[in-house]
């Protein structure tokens, strides 16, 4: 297929938690054909997320928090429930998620099973996101969660039914994409149903 991008020109516009570029390249279209485009593009590093499950009790912990974004963009209350997730800030994305499982829901985890790495949004981000599922159980809890008070964090921890959780998608009461694709993840693999 050969060199389809060239001339890359990057001028920051923005610099604050994250960076925010506009990208001028040449583009060598389908005919041979050379256009030059002009895109923005928002770096704020790479992400982990994590299911946590417990099969004896069939439930999962989700949180809840604030989300600006939503809020802007038809979300009433700007609340979103979600799974556990954080940037990796130079660490190693099973370090990161490890870290996050603490900081938001209070479970202290030795490991976590990596399934896949996608991009979030691939028209607008860089981000890409690691992500993991791992089994939970009460012997784990060593304390409340809730986020750090440092990073001004207010999340609620919620346990619930599996079941339950996989129809919130349906009824739109789940609507942030990463939870969605590991409850459907658990749910086409069965995991509830695995010994």
């Amino acid at each position: 297929m050969g060199n389809k991008i060239k001339n890359v020109v990057i001028n920051t516009l923005y610099k604050g938690w994250a960076t925010l570029n506009e990208v001028s390249f040449s583009y060598k279209m389908k005919n041979e054909s050379w256009v030059n485009q002009k895109r923005e593009s928002y770096d704020r590093g790479d992400g982990a997320t994590v299911l946590l499950y417990n099969k004896v009790k069939k439930t999962v912990i989700l949180t809840k928090q604030f989300r600006v974004s939503t809020f802007l963009n038809g979300n009433d209350s700007g609340f979103v429930l979600e799974t556990c997730a954080g940037m990796l800030d130079n660490d190693q994305p099973e370090a990161c998620i490890i870290r996050e499982i603490e900081e938001e829901t209070g479970y202290r985890v030795n490991s976590v099973t990596k399934l896949f790495k996608a991009y979030s949004s691939p028209g607008a981000l860089t981000e890409i996101l690691h992500y993991f599922i791992t089994e939970y159980s009460e012997d784990m809890k060593v304390n409340e969660g809730g986020g750090l008070d440092s990073e001004h964090e207010d999340i609620e921890v919620l346990e619930m039914p599996f079941e339950f959780a996989v129809n919130m998608i349906t009824t739109g009461e789940i609507k942030d994409i990463k939870t969605i694709c590991l409850l459907q993840y658990a749910q086409i693999n069965k995991i509830f149903n695995n010994s």
